[in-house]
């Protein structure tokens, strides 16, 4: 097999679609970020992505699935965990066996003296939290005292966050470098993580100063395949950040719309290779925050944008939707949810094909990886499904 030219992999970061069999043992059970969106909102009117197929995946109220033009499923996690890190991972053909370590106590005391003397300051918080609240509740003692904000969540991260205009970014930066590197063996979280923000007591905001540091990859990727293939690779969104680096480097999208642009232009752009994407206002904006009018917004327009892209793929090109875990906004959580993923798959020669409900994730990085010639390290190809 000759590969064909572009294969594009867009992650809608925290758009799930259900129920999986593990769900349970996650503590999520009833999440649903699409269908829950749909019922919250009285039936989504998305016509575009209603004619690829999303309503074929799983029902969902508002789509219906008649004479889709995409190949369509879902496919279900494997590797343990719900994390972004997890998730890209095992699309891209590296499962996890232990879950990434998590902190619902706040960090041992340890870690944090550790990385209070590393970087000199002192540390507030150390604790479960969402974002916009923690800066709320402790950015003015921040202000004052110039110590660190330091808080996780339910997924497996060590977030700082720091005002911009008291901690230079530079600053903030490198402290995150030295928290990555403190916190490996049983305290290695799959991303330190930068949460820069501005403003006054009671009006603060975060900024798209964000990064993201996460732990190298603990296997081959199917980026490090197609690296040593010699096949191309264009990032856009965080990808870069969620595998350390390791053979992508990307352009950072703080907004869908702006994510959408840098697809589009890479589109016309690039002659082939792999273009790996993520979408990251589904989860960062909107999930997080159980923002449901906003994530409903977000799928308006995420219908809005596909056709012009998908009229930029050529004969031959593949494009998967896709997404990494479910965030539900509308249950009490503002964290990931343990989810089953949609699969849409586009391109002027992919045929219809119902894909069913696929074991894991890493069948979408099989198929990329047979399309440009390689066998499927792990998971199951679909390509000759869908392309002839």
């Amino acid at each position: 097999m000759t590969p064909r030219g572009r294969f594009a992999l867009i992650v809608l970061d925290g758009v799930g679609i259900g129920a999986c069999p593990d769900q349970a043992a996650y503590g999520d059970r009833g999440s649903d970020t699409l269908g829950n969106v749909a019922r919250a909102v009285g039936g989504l009117d998305l016509p575009y992505l209603a004619g690829l197929g999303l309503g074929c995946c799983r029902p969902l109220p508002g789509l219906a699935c008649s004479a889709p033009s995409a190949a369509h499923g879902v496919a279900l996690p494997r590797s343990k965990g719900k994390d972004s890190t997890t998730g890209h991972w095992e699309l891209c053909e590296l499962l996890l066996d232990q879950p990434f370590p998590t902190y619902p106590n706040g960090f041992p005391d340890d870690v944090i003296a550790a990385f209070s003397r590393a970087t000199g300051r002192g540390v507030l918080a150390n604790k479960p939290a969402s974002g916009t609240a923690v800066i709320e509740e402790y950015g003015a003692e921040h202000l004052a005292t110039g110590k660190w904000i330091v808080y996780t969540s339910a997924d497996s991260v060590f977030q700082v966050a720091a005002h911009e205009e008291n901690v230079p970014l530079a600053e903030l930066y490198a402290a995150c470098e030295t928290a990555r590197a403190q916190l490996t063996g049983e305290h290695a979280v799959s991303r330190v993580i930068a949460r820069p923000f501005v403003g006054e007591p009671g009006q603060f905001t975060r900024t798209a100063h964000r990064r993201d540091f996460s732990v190298e990859p603990v296997g081959p990727t199917l980026l490090d395949r197609l690296a040593e293939a010699g096949i191309p690779r264009v990032g856009l969104g965080k990808v870069d950040d969620l595998f350390a680096g390791r053979n992508i480097s990307s352009h950072h999208t703080p907004t869908n719309e702006e994510a959408y642009a840098r697809i589009a232009e890479a589109l016309r752009t690039m002659e082939s290779g792999f273009l790996f994407v993520n979408v990251l206002e589904f989860d960062q904006t909107w999930g997080h925050r159980n923002d449901v009018p906003g994530f409903y917004k977000g799928l308006r327009a995420l219908d809005e944008a596909l056709p012009a892209l998908v009229d930029l793929l050529r004969p031959g090109d593949v494009m998967l939707l896709t997404a990494d875990h479910g965030n539900d906004p509308t249950t009490p959580s503002t964290d990931h949810s343990r989810e089953a993923v949609p699969v849409l798959a586009v391109g002027p020669d992919v045929r219809p094909a119902a894909l069913g409900t696929r074991a894991t994730f890493a069948d979408l990085g099989a198929t990329a990886a047979e399309y440009f010639d390689m066998a499927p390290a792990v998971g199951t190809s679909f390509l000759s499904e869908i392309l002839a």
